[in-house]
Order: structure tokens, then C-alpha cells, then sequence
């Protein structure tokens, strides 16, 4: 029913995350070498994901996804598309296809699209399908005492006083009455109409995150990931059709990359982990697809001279992705990376296979043909993926 894509922009590294090569040595695991048993026989992950290591029962780990691009442009746009970048068409992302396929079925008051807090900014996720069909931003901190959705709510404007203001404008709105049933006005009262209610109705109500337990608020994370992962499962909740968690601050660590990771690893841990259990614990789990990876991963090779002073660099030959729940089995590995996690060493997941899956999963037809303003042909997925590694669905875990 739902999908949250959880996006690390940036690209973290799969070495010390979900694919740590204990035995490669300081110059390829620098600080941060020690590996954790998960609840799973045989499967480890990198310490700095202890609560993970309780969940990994309800997710599995691609170890060997891989497109081979290194801009982080053209990288996000090939993950989140699986189109080549450089083609002719400007392709929508995997939320806009599918705000598009799920429209008609979805009848909630919130767009069917949104994404927590920020878009990514490297392209437009809209695509050819065109401004009804880009994501729904947020903006604010839902961290703050009270999210504030940036545009769309003012706390400081009590619920009265907008009705009113709302009254006394459609008083004055001559042209609406003269106009009658013109359909221009007609769809911009409906625009209006669904506005107000995100404003005044049903829709704010998903953003009050008061309404929570602070013990389950506790859970997730008194920080702004943890946060926006709890705003992203009362939208599934909702029954929002897609949902991303665009991760804030990012993980593009060229250089002083192990303090990052110290303090932001914790909070992907405890907000993503959290996130799973509570979706397992309300039976959700089933119909709410999680999947979570940044563009590409980074290099291996710790770049330990000046200026990088310990970095890594952008790796699109091989990194993880975390996949969960929707029809996904958990507690599996699919693929590897070789000894040092630098190439694919068994089972090439392409983002073909990846998007494919998942679309397959949505029961959504990813041979479908897509809308294009100027009539050219165009499919969810490309007909001819061309010569990308590629292993197929993953049929494996689903």
C-alpha cells in the first residue's frame, strides 16, 4: 500500500555499515573495523548498528547492488529511475510513477507523494510528468515542538480565524460566482478545497506528532531522523502511496569521514530500527515497503592525506541496500562484494532489478507505458536495460 524510501544522499558506505570486511585492514576499515552478530545466523553487520542487529529478521541486505556511476547527480538519477542518464526523455522518479499509477485508487488528503523534509535537489523527480506529479516537501523539523509544515501551516493563525478568512474571501470572489461552472475555476476550487483541508482538516492531523507516545517518540529518536521516520509511519498510516525520508545532512564524506559516521550512524541505527518495529508491532510491516541506500557507496580505500584527512570518495561499482517488509522476506543476504568490497563477486543487482521488484510488488506494471507531453514513447522501466550487470527480480526475498 505504501512505500518509505529512506534516501542517503550523499552515499554511505556500505564498508562500515551493512558490509564491513573485518579483515582487510586499517587502510580499507580505518576506525572503524569491529562487526556485530544480528539476530540472524550468520549475518554480521558493522558495530555501529546495534539496534539493526535486533531487527534483521524483518529486513534483507543487497550486498552487491551496482550501476558503476559516480556523479552524484547522474548516480541518484539512474537508483531512483533506473534510466541511463544522458537519454532523451527527463524520466520521473520511482515516487512519481508511483503517484501517477496510484491516483485513482487513492482517495487520502495528503498528495500522494511527499517527502520529509527537503527534495534531494540533484534532479527533477517529477520528470516529463510534469509539476502535478513532484513531490510534496515538508520543509520544517519534526524534532521541533510542533511541526510546522513549512507553507501550509501557521500555528500562530488559530482554526477560527482561518474559516473565516476562508468565508470572507469566497464572499468577495466575484469571478468564481460570474463564472459559474467554468471548468478553470472549477479545478482551482479544487485545488482550494484540498489545500484548506491539509490546512484545517484530516491532513494536519498526520503532522501532529503529539499524539504519539513520547515513550515511542523516545524510541525513534529525539533527533530529526528519528522524527521524520515517525511522520513517515503515520503517512503510511494514512495510506500515503509514497514516502521519502530525505536524510538530513547527508553522508557525502570525502573528508573527516569517521566522525561523521560516529555521529550519524547511531541515529540511522536507532531511527530505521525503530521504524521497523513499530510498523512489525502494528501489523504494517506486510504492506508498508522500506527501502533504504544513498546513490552509491564509498570508496573502500581509506583516503587518509590532506586534505581528506581519512575520507572516502564516491563508489558506484558495488554498495548495500536495505530492503524490508511489502512482500519482502527478511533475515537474507542477496549478492556480494569481493574480499575488500570493491567489485561485485556474486549476484549483480542492477537498479533495473531493484525498481522492478518493487514496482512488481506494488502490483504495478513496469512494462506500463507512461504519459509523455509530446506523445513519445516511454515505459516505467527501460525496454532495453542495456548493459548494465543485472541478476533480475529479486525473487529470492520476495
Amino acid at each position: 500500500k505504501s512505500v518509505i524510501q529512506i534516501f542517503l544522499w550523499g552515499g554511505m558506505s556500505h564498508n562500515d555499515t551493512w558490509d564491513p570486511k573485518p579483515d582487510s585492514g586499517r587502510e580499507y576499515m580505518g576506525e572503524f573495523s569491529a562487526v556485530i552478530p544480528t539476530n540472524v545466523d550468520g549475518i554480521q553487520i558493522g558495530a555501529l548498528f546495534p539496534e539493526l542487529a535486533k531487527q534483521a529478521d524483518k529486513y534483507s541486505l543487497i550486498r552487491s547492488m551496482t550501476h558503476g556511476n559516480n556523479g552524484h547527480e547522474t548516480a541518484a538519477y539512474l537508483v531512483q529511475t533506473a534510466h541511463a542518464p544522458g537519454d532523451r526523455l527527463a524520466y520521473p522518479s520511482v515516487g512519481a510513477v508511483f503517484a501517477h499509477m496510484k491516483e485513482q485508487e487513492y482517495k487520502g488528503s495528503l498528495p500522494p507523494y511527499v517527502v520529509l523534509t527537503k527534495p534531494q535537489g540533484r534532479f527533477s523527480e517529477e520528470g516529463f510528468l510534469g509539476a502535478r506529479l513532484k513531490p510534496f516537501a515538508t520543509g520544517g523539523d519534526p524534532n521541533a515542538s510542533r511541526f510546522e509544515v513549512e507553507g501550509i501551516v501557521s500555528r500562530r493563525v488559530a482554526d477560527a480565524r482561518q474559516e473565516a478568512r476562508r468565508d470572507l474571501l469566497a464572499s468577495l470572489d466575484t469571478l468564481r460566482k460570474a463564472a459559474g461552472d467554468d471548468p478553470l475555476v472549477r479545478a482551482s476550487q479544487a485545488a482550494r478545497t484540498e489545500a484548506y483541508e491539509m490546512v484545517l482538516g484530516k491532513g494536519r492531523e498526520v503532522f501532529d506528532l503529539s499524539k504519539e507516545k513520547p515513550e515511542l517518540r523516545d524510541r525513534y529518536g529525539r533527533h530529526t531522523f528519528g522524527q521524520d521516520c515517525l511522520a513517515a509511519r503515520r503517512m503510511a498510516e494514512a495510506g500515503v502511496p509514497y514516502i521519502v525520508i530525505n536524510y538530513p545532512g547527508g553522508w557525502d564524506t570525502h573528508s573527516n569521514h569517521f566522525q561523521t559516521m560516529g555521529r550519524q550512524a547511531p541515529q540511522l541505527d536507532q531511527g530505521l530500527a525503530a521504524l521497523l518495529a513499530d510498523l512489525h508491532d502494528r501489523g504494517m510491516l506486510d504492506t508498508t515497503l522500506v527501502w533504504c541506500c544513498g546513490e552509491f557507496g564509498r570508496g573502500p580505500k581509506v583516503d587518509w592525506q590532506p586534505p581528506w584527512n581519512g575520507g572516502r570518495n564516491h563508489h558506484g561499482k558495488v554498495f548495500s541496500v536495505l530492503v524490508a517488509g511489502g512482500g519482502f522476506k527478511g533475515g537474507h543476504v542477496v549478492g556480494a562484494s569481493d574480499e575488500k568490497a570493491m567489485e561485485v563477486a556474486e549476484r549483480p543487482v542492477s537498479p533495473t532489478d531493484l525498481l522492478g521488484s518493487i514496482y512488481q510488488l506494488a502490483g504495478i506494471d513496469s512494462k506500463a507505458s507512461l504519459p509523455h507531453p509530446m506523445g513519445l514513447e516511454a515505459h516505467i522501466l527501460p525496454k532495453d536495460p542495456g548493459k548494465a550487470p543485472s541478476g533480475g527480480l529479486l525473487t529470492e526475498i520476495m
